[in-house]
């Protein structure tokens, strides 16, 4: 594998995991920005919490605009609070909820079985699709960004 095909694998897992994400309320219509974006400001702001839309902004690469929307959309999910920054009252702070709203909760409880059984292909093999599973396993033990590194 060379970081190509790495990049592309990543784009592939990418959508498989946003087909695996429950719809929200309403639809997807509903909310602007995507789920993408959404999923990468979240994780932002659980790695920084008390940051602005600015510093998400410049830390994920991503335009204001878009980490606005995404915030705007995790601020109703009740994933996130926002509160004015006491030592600026201009600039607003973004915080993870103190508890998990019931959406944040369906979401981390969603699985991937489906989505990636689509992916395969239709009527996928039971023992492809478990040894992709279990491959998948491996990667999120020693890649996931939420396990701890030596």
């Amino acid at each position: 594998m060379d970081g190509v095909e790495l990049f592309l694998l990543g784009r592939a897992l990418m959508k498989i995991g946003e087909d695996a994400l429950p719809e929200p309320p309403g639809g997807s219509g509903r909310h602007p920005g995507s789920t993408r974006n959404t999923l990468v400001a979240a994780s932002d702001i659980s790695t920084h919490p008390g940051t602005t839309v600015g510093e998400i902004a410049a830390r994920t690469g991503l335009p204001q605009s878009q980490i606005s929307a995404a915030v705007a959309r995790l601020k109703e999910a009740g994933a996130v609070r926002t509160e004015p920054d006491p030592a600026d009252r201009r600039r607003t702070l973004v915080r993870p909820a103190e508890r998990p709203s019931a959406r944040i909760a369906a979401v981390r409880a969603a699985g991937v079985d489906t989505a990636l059984a689509a992916a395969l292909g239709p009527d996928p093999d039971p023992v492809r699709l478990a040894e992709v599973t279990a491959a998948l396993d491996v990667l999120a033990r020693h890649l996931s960004p939420r396990q701890t590194r030596p």
